[in-house]
Parts: structure tokens; C-alpha cells; sequence
């Protein structure tokens, strides 16, 4: 609902909220402040967005692959979790560092941002229907590419006699 007043904006919250759905509203002004409260999720622009509709929101968007990103996230951190782990325990000392493994973090997470940011749009997104209000934030779909992906670069991370 752009360029509609911050009543209809809030007003339309409410009857969805009713109806039943799920709420999810996007602003980055003042006048969105009310419905950004009101929605089961409001969700601001982190860099163009007012502070007053950052303040109402319960996300503030830095970027707009937030899902991706943490897909990204969570399979790389538990693959290295995991050989920092196993390591730790064939070989009885750490391999990594806190520090180490906070800057193997860093590099990791900065080539991933990198790539993201560099994807093109897709037509098909705005196709998916809605997620439900008692959907999981990961689903199984994402636990089975996480495992799959994590375990890929456990096997093409460790070297023969570790």
C-alpha cells in the first residue's frame, strides 16, 4: 500500500490481523510507524529508513537477503564448528584459536556477503505464498541443504591422517 496515509496503512493491518494472517509491513518513514507497531512484524530500512520507523520496528533490514545470509551463516559455522570439534577431539588440543576462529568467521562471512549482494532478483519471488503465523523460522527443506552443505565442506575441509 504505498503512498496511502498512515491511517489506511494501519487500518489494513488490523483487518488482516483479524481475518487471521500473518502481518509482516515494510516501511522506512515516520508516517509508517503506527502499522509497523501494529504488524506481527514490522520491518524497517536500515539505511534509508527514519529513526522513528526503526524504533517501531521489530527488524531492521541492512539488506534484502536476510534469508539467504543466514543460511549462508548457519552452514558455514557449523561446518567449522564441527572440524574445530572433531579435530579437537581425534587430536586432544585445539587447532583453532578463538581468535582464529573468529577471523576464519569474519573471512567467511564477508565472501558470502559478497556473493549475495551480487545476485540479480528473481520473478519467482513474489510467487511463493505466505509463511504461517506457527511455521518454523528453519525448515526442514533448509535443516537438509544446511547438513548436506555443511557435511560437503567437513569432507573437502579435512586432509587424509588429521
Amino acid at each position: 500500500m504505498a503512498r496511502s496515509s498512515p491511517f489506511d496503512k494501519l487500518l489494513m493491518v488490523q483487518c488482516l490481523k483479524l481475518k487471521g494472517h500473518v502481518v509482516a509491513v515494510t516501511g522506512d518513514g515516520t508516517n509508517d510507524a503506527s502499522a509497523l507497531k501494529e504488524a506481527d512484524i514490522g520491518l524497517s530500512m536500515g539505511i534509508q529508513g527514519t529513526e522513528v520507523a526503526k524504533e517501531s520496528s521489530d527488524i531492521v533490514i541492512l539488506d534484502d537477503n536476510h534469508y539467504k545470509k543466514k543460511m549462508f551463516q548457519l552452514t558455514v559455522n557449523v561446518a567449522a564448528l564441527v572440524i574445530n570439534f572433531v579435530a579437537t577431539v581425534s587430536a586432544g588440543e585445539v587447532p583453532l584459536s578463538a581468535v582464529q576462529f573468529l577471523w576464519v568467521n569474519l573471512i567467511m562471512d564477508t565472501l558470502g556477503a559478497l556473493a549475495l549482494a551480487t545476485e540479480q532478483p528473481t520473478k519467482e519471488l513474489m510467487d511463493k505464498p505466505p509463511v504461517g503465523r506457527t511455521a518454523p523460522l528453519i525448515t526442514n527443506i533448509m535443516w537438509r541443504n544446511l547438513l548436506a552443505q555443511a557435511m560437503y565442506q567437513m569432507a573437502a575441509g579435512t586432509k587424509p591422517g588429521f
